[in-house]
């Protein structure tokens, strides 16, 4: 198995990495419960990649980050050119994802404030993503699980170390991953190499 998730904004989850991927592979009763039993959606995203039959056949995950979907998504919403386009690879899906969410937030604060409104980014209301979830539930399991879903709460994404998904993430793949940023081919932007690392170290 190949991953090749995209870098981009999520309007339940926050963000659409390589994590996420995986929810891809469920079937529709696995996504009810998954958007039903919402209190622990993040946690069930990252444990989601821990199946052996998917695990033990990754090989690799890659991702084009020259265009980064910096609001509303998973398939609408702002597309931001990068100056200098990223090829993010890596054996590693936890890897890969500090890397891409550091990016992916990077490439958002640079958006201007007029362009994050709750109707261009609806992740930034609590009250969007909750409605929004309970209606994906609806169409999944019909009225009564969307009236008895539980909260989809929301998390600020100030750092990677804010999202749920990835603090899962160290939990069920056995601690944070040691990441060595490393130019490949051509590429020589030191500068973008030495904010992704300050990016994903951990905090102190």
């Amino acid at each position: 198995i190949v991953l090749m998730p995209r870098c981009g904004r999520h309007v339940l989850a926050g963000s659409t990495l390589g994590l996420k991927a995986a929810v891809g592979y469920w079937r529709t009763d696995t996504r009810l419960e998954y958007h039903h039993d919402a209190g622990s959606f993040q946690e069930k995203t990252a444990e989601g990649n821990t199946v052996p039959s998917l695990l033990d056949k990754q090989r690799l995950v890659l991702t084009l980050a020259d265009k980064v979907l910096t609001t509303f998504g998973p398939d609408n919403g702002l597309v931001s050119t990068p100056a200098t386009g990223l090829v993010i690879a890596t054996e590693s899906v936890v890897a890969h994802d500090m890397v891409s969410l550091a990016w992916l937030l990077e490439q958002h604060r640079a958006l201007e404030e007029g362009d994050k409104g709750v109707m261009d980014d609806p992740y930034t209301s609590q009250i969007v993503v909750n409605l929004a979830n309970r209606w994906v539930t609806g169409k999944l399991g019909g009225w009564g699980p969307a009236f008895t879903a539980q909260k989809l709460v929301r998390n600020d994404f100030n750092s990677i170390w804010d999202d749920r998904t990835l603090n899962q993430a160290y939990r069920v793949f056995g601690g944070l991953p040691r990441l060595q940023l490393a130019p490949a081919g051509e590429f020589q932007n030191r500068e973008i190499i030495s904010r992704l690392d300050m990016a994903t170290k951990p905090e102190t």
